[in-house]
C-alpha cells in the first residue's frame, strides 16, 4: 500500500468506525509523502470562513476502509446550533434523490426481471399513452432524453398532489424520444410513477422496505419526521419540508428530489455499489446490474447517474468510469469503481437561515473538486505521488475565484 494511504488511514483510524462499518487496520508509515487529510481540512475551513456553507460533512471511503469521516461547522449559521456530525445530521439531498431513490429503485426491479429498459414507460402507466409519449422508453428517461423539458412550475398549477401528478403526465414533449439530450426532473417522476405502478406501493414505502431498512440505512428518508428536526441542515424551506418546491407540491414524496439521508447512509450505499450490489452479506442487486447503470450510455450519462467528464464535483483525477450525482442544495456523492473509492460532501449550501445568505456557488464548488482530487491522492498507487503534488499545488480553492 502506498505511503500516503497508510498514513491517511492511521491518522483517521480511531472515530471512523461509525460510518458504514470499521474500517480495516493500518499501519503509519515515516514516509514524508504528504498528507492529503490536513490539506481537506485546511480547504473546508477555508470554504467556512469564506461563508460558502455553514457547516458540511465529508466522507471518502474505500468498500472496506473508513479514510476520512469528519463534519465541519454547524447545521445553521447561528452558531449555537448543532454542529454536524456525519452519521446522524440529516441533509436534504435534492436530485441526490434520482439517484440514490428512483434509479436505485429502477435497478433493483430491472434485475428482478420486472422492468425492461427499452420497453416504453406507457407499458406501466396506460394514461401516458397518448401522442408521442407512448414512445418514451424507460432508457431515455434515465438518459435524460426523453423529450420532456427540465421541469414546470407545479406549484403554480396545483393545489394538491394528485393534480400535480396530473399535471406532470400531461406535459408535452419538446422533442422526438431519444433525439437529444435535457436534464429533466420531470422525467425522473415519471420514472418513480413507474416504480409506483409496478410495486403497487409508493415509491417512499418500497425504497424504505426494499433497500433502506435492508441495508441499515436509518437516516434516510422522504418526509422527515418532527423527532428528525433537531438533525435535519435546514434550507429556506420550513424544516423538514423538502428545499424544491415541486417535490413539495407532490406531496414530498417524488422522483426528482424529496429525499433526506445523512453523509453515514450514503457511505453504506456507496459500499454496497462498490461491493457488486452486495453489503454485510445483504444482496440488493447482481453485479451485473451495477455495472450496467453505471456504465456510460449516452454521452456522459448511465443510466439515471452521470459519469466523470473531468473537473467539476468530481475534480480532476477520476476517469469515465466514476460514477455520481450532485444536488441543489449543495450536496455531491461519487463513486470511482476502478480506484475502489466513494467521495461524500453534504452541505447545506441553499441555506437563508437565520438571515445569513450563503455566498457565492463558486465556494462549494471549488471545495468540492478539491476534496474529490485529495481524495484520489490517498488512493491511487500508481501515480499517487503525482496526483497529491499536483493537488496541493493547483487547488481550486487557493484560487478564489468568484468567491
Amino acid at each position: 500500500m502506498h505511503a500516503v494511504f497508510s498514513l491517511l488511514c492511521a491518522t483517521l483510524i480511531q472515530g471512523a468506525d461509525s460510518v458504514g462499518g470499521p474500517p480495516r487496520a493500518a499501519t503509519r508509515t515515516t514516509d514524508s509523502a504528504p498528507d492529503p487529510v490536513s490539506i481537506v481540512d485546511r480547504v473546508v475551513a477555508h470554504g467556512l470562513a469564506a461563508g460558502g456553507y455553514p457547516g458540511i460533512a465529508v466522507v471518502i471511503g474505500r468498500r472496506d476502509t473508513t479514510l476520512l469521516a469528519r463534519g465541519y461547522g454547524h447545521v445553521d449559521w447561528n452558531p449555537t446550533s448543532a454542529v454536524v456530525d456525519v452519521s446522524r445530521t440529516m441533509y436534504d439531498l435534492a436530485s441526490l434523490t434520482k439517484v440514490v431513490a428512483t434509479t436505485t429503485a429502477i435497478m433493483i426491479l430491472y434485475d428482478h426481471h420486472r422492468l425492461d429498459l427499452d420497453a416504453p414507460a406507457s407499458r406501466y402507466l396506460p394514461r401516458w399513452r397518448v401522442g408521442a409519449q407512448s414512445g418514451v422508453t424507460i432508457r431515455d428517461l434515465l438518459t435524460h432524453r426523453s423529450g420532456l423539458p427540465a421541469g414546470r412550475e407545479l406549484w403554480r398549477l396545483a393545489r394538491t398532489p394528485a393534480a400535480a401528478r396530473r399535471a406532470v403526465l400531461a406535459t408535452p414533449l419538446e422533442s422526438r424520444p431519444g433525439e437529444r439530450y435535457a436534464y429533466s426532473d420531470l422525467g425522473a417522476d415519471i420514472l418513480g410513477f413507474v416504480v409506483e405502478a409496478i410495486t403497487r406501493q409508493p415509491l417512499d414505502q418500497y425504497l424504505a422496505r426494499h433497500l433502506y431498512d435492508r441495508l441499515g440505512m436509518r437516516n434516510t428518508r422522504f418526509r422527515p419526521t418532527r423527532a428528525d428536526d433537531r438533525r435535519i441542515a435546514p434550507t429556506e424551506a420550513p424544516l423538514g419540508r423538502v428545499h424544491d418546491r415541486n417535490a413539495a407540491t407532490l406531496g414530498g414524496v417524488a422522483g426528482h428530489a424529496g429525499l433526506f439521508s445523512s453523509a453515514g447512509d450514503l457511505a453504506i450505499l456507496s459500499r454496497m455499489m462498490l461491493q457488486g450490489g452486495v453489503y454485510h452479506g445483504v444482496r440488493i442487486v447482481t453485479d451485473s446490474a451495477v455495472e450496467r447503470f453505471t456504465s456510460r450510455a449516452r454521452g456522459t450519462r448511465a443510466l439515471g447517474w452521470d459519469t466523470c467528464a473531468g473537473g467539476a464535483s468530481c475534480g480532476q483525477y477520476m476517469d469515465t468510469a466514476a460514477y455520481g450525482h450532485t444536488g441543489y442544495t449543495g450536496t455531491s456523492m461519487w463513486i470511482d469503481p476502478d480506484h475502489d473509492l466513494f467521495v461524500i460532501v453534504l452541505a447545506n449550501w441553499a441555506s437563508g437561515t437565520s438571515g445569513h445568505p450563503a455566498g457565492p456557488g463558486a465556494i462549494l464548488a471549488d471545495v468540492r473538486a478539491d476534496i474529490a482530487d485529495l481524495a484520489e491522492a490517498t488512493i491511487a498507487e500508481s501515480h499517487a505521488d503525482t496526483v497529491a503534488r499536483r493537488a496541493m499545488l493547483t487547488l481550486r480553492s487557493d484560487g478564489a475565484r468568484g468567491w
